[in-house]
């Protein structure tokens, strides 16, 4: 296992090198100030979905209707029309519209985990990135693919869900990380340690990484 400072200069270098990336389409909602609303609505459209996709499709629906109240009032056909092409248009449409209906009815977005996974269709993901990105809350890890995938290619973990990737790396990461932990690793794994064919000869981290040094240099030594 890592040691603290080894994942400690990882993070750094990954943001070293995130900053020459393009913001990542959540990370572009949750800058708009008073926005927990729009990162939930985001973060649904985003499921299975690109993230050039989600922007895109979140920028036409806020564009329309960017409040519970709006959302609420528009029939479902109308957001999906709006949101298209995001993966499962027709079912983030009718789960965007009763979820803003309840939000609206409420009167707030909830900042809580227990409260957020009431909405149907929000796991704890979506959740976490409500929390971090809607309401500033520090200490939760959202996990995504990306989270997922990294730290276990870098040897920090051996997981097989996102549910135990984020107790594991909750239990490893100092807490003044957790809040761009999500941001930062998902850039980065979009445009370096991609799920497929990952840049490991561009990548900053290539010496501190369990997969470059088993998988990809053996790969590389037997071509």
């Amino acid at each position: 296992m890592a040691s603290e400072n080894e994942i400690i200069n990882v993070i750094k270098l990954v943001k070293k090198a995130s900053k020459g990336f393009q913001n990542t389409a959540l990370a572009e909602v949750a800058s708009v100030p008073q926005n927990a609303f729009q990162v939930l609505v985001s973060c649904i459209i985003s499921l299975r979905t690109k993230d050039e996709v989600t922007a895109a499709a979140s920028k036409r629906l806020f564009d329309v209707a960017h409040t519970p109240e709006k959302i609420a009032r528009m029939d479902w056909k109308s957001i999906g029309l709006l949101i298209k092409p995001s993966n499962y248009w027709k079912t983030k449409a009718k789960r965007i519209k009763e979820i803003a209906r309840q939000i609206n009815e409420m009167g707030y977005v909830p900042d809580t985990m227990d409260e957020l996974l009431k909405f149907k269709g929000v796991g704890r993901k979506t959740a976490n990135i409500v929390l971090v990105y809607g309401h500033g809350k520090k200490y939760h890890i959202p996990v995504d693919t990306h989270v997922h995938r990294i730290p276990n290619r870098l040897g920090w973990i051996d997981t097989k869900t996102p549910e135990k990737t984020e107790v594991a790396l909750e239990s490893i990461i100092p807490r003044r990380y957790w809040s761009d932990f999500n941001d930062l690793f998902v850039s980065f794994g979009q445009n370096i340690c991609k799920p497929v064919s990952p840049k490991c000869d561009e990548c900053s981290v290539s010496k501190y990484c369990r997969y470059y040094k088993t998988v990809y240099t053996k790969k590389n030594t037997l071509l």
